[in-house]
């Protein structure tokens, strides 16, 4: 039976087990391809046709490592599963970080092969439609999450195509609130993980007693009940872990193990679990003087510093201050469901001239508060004092005097009951004419 769920290369020595996926699979309704010869699956593989491929790993000839290489080289976008028995795992974890895109354990169930290939179609057509959209498309989403026209924006947005789709572990250093969380979630959604969980955790969390199980799990044999830790339910996606050199030392010592073994140990348990895992940490400005300063270790700043991004603060970046300020304006006003006001040249010149040591939040809240109370009309000019408006109530009567005796001053002061004297002085004072 044919549809549209997806259709599959199901690749394994064993026929039995061939047959088996096949019926199980077609009657799930994906179309599905069996082989039990590797080299005869590669050749007869037809790339564009086919949405995802399952592998066992050890078979004679060919192992599924290297029907995973060769696809990758053939079409990096084909997802590609693994099927591993228990001596394997650490195999098949491996293999992921060469580009896998998940493993099952046999004997495994097979509604579980269901819901991994599931994933795996999904995955490939997203990539289908990106794909189909070129570079352009992946641009306007970054431009979207990283907005501004700064050298230093525009580097970190070409850093960010590089690197979102690549198998490696990165740092984001740079102040607090300068967007590294925000960073972390693009490199997760534009790359290949981004239909698997996106966990976040702040190290300044981890203190006490709970501070292991929360990171690493709990064991159900160790006195309470088991417990999946953060990085157990990022597996298979990215765990933003920020603020990572106030990690404890010890719990460092123990996230290194995990990203080089690619497993992890709960609290109390007596085996590992495999984990497939991708670490993007955030630091402060200064991560080698952290790492100098003993507060975060040395294999571990290695290991994250070969990628790494650092976020500039707003004042570094002034020239996108009045596109990134309209974009939270209309945030904050669809959100409240209130008018935007318009951004003024006085304004953009006050965005300019601050600091912003609060960077985006401060930005933030800055577009919130102008929503909420925005600043109201020019008021009129005040009266002015007491002696001027006198002065001004004579000056017109003055005037006024002098029209009625058509410029002649002697009549006008006759009339206003004036020396002629004071009146010529007055008409001086007030730049009146008078014949």
């Amino acid at each position: 039976m044919q549809n549209d769920r997806g259709r599959i290369v199901f690749i394994d020595d064993e026929a039995a087990l061939c047959q088996a996926a096949g019926d199980w699979l077609e009657a799930s309704g994906f179309a599905v391809r069996t082989f039990t010869d590797p080299a005869a699956a590669l050749a007869g593989l037809d790339l564009p046709g086919c949405d995802c491929v399952v592998t066992d790993l050890r078979m004679p000839g060919l192992d599924g490592q290297q029907v995973l290489d060769a696809l990758r080289l053939r079409d990096p976008d084909l997802p590609v599963v693994l099927l591993s028995g228990h001596a394997d795992v650490p195999v098949a974890v491996a293999a992921m970080r060469t580009g896998a895109h998940d493993f099952l354990e046999k004997p495994y169930r097979a509604e579980h092969l269901v819901e991994v290939l599931d994933s795996a179609v999904a995955l490939r057509r997203m990539r289908r439609q990106a794909r189909a959209g070129g570079p352009a498309l992946m641009s306007e989403r970054l431009e979207a999450r990283l907005p501004g026209g700064s050298a230093h924006v525009r580097h970190l947005r070409q850093r960010v195509r590089a690197l979102a789709d690549l198998p490696v572990d990165l740092m984001l250093s740079g102040e607090p609130g300068t967007g590294r969380r925000a960073l972390a979630r693009a490199l997760h959604d534009l790359g290949r993980r981004a239909r698997k969980p996106f966990v976040t955790l702040d190290a300044h969390a981890l203190t006490g007693p709970g501070a292991e199980a929360e990171l690493f799990g709990q064991d159900r044999g160790s006195g309470s009940g088991a417990r999946m830790g953060r990085i157990e339910q990022a597996s298979g996606g990215t765990l933003y872990l920020a603020s990572i050199e106030v990690l404890p030392l010890a719990l460092q010592a123990r996230l290194m193990a995990v990203l080089r073994d690619g497993e992890v140990m709960r609290g109390g348990a007596a085996t590992p679990r495999p984990v497939d895992l991708r670490l993007i940490a955030g630091t402060g400005p200064d991560p080698a003087r952290a790492m100098a300063e003993g507060r975060l270790r040395a294999d571990l700043f290695h290991h994250l510093s070969a990628a790494a991004l650092t976020l500039p603060p707003l004042r570094q970046r002034r020239e996108d201050l009045g596109e990134l300020f309209a974009a939270h304006l209309h945030e904050a006003a669809r959100r409240l469901g209130l008018p935007a006001p318009e951004l003024r040249a006085a304004d953009l010149d006050r965005l300019v001239a601050h600091d912003w040591p609060g960077n985006l939040p401060e930005l933030r809240a800055e577009a919130q508060r102008l929503v909420l109370a925005p600043e109201p009309a020019p008021l009129p000019d005040p009266e002015p004092p007491l002696p001027e408006r006198l002065a001004a109530i004579e000056a017109a009567m003055i005037a006024s005097a002098l029209s009625d005796a058509k410029g002649v001053a002697a009549l006008a002061a006759e009339r206003l009951g004036l020396p002629r004297r004071t009146l010529n002085e007055k008409i001086a004072r007030y730049g009146l004419r008078a014949e």
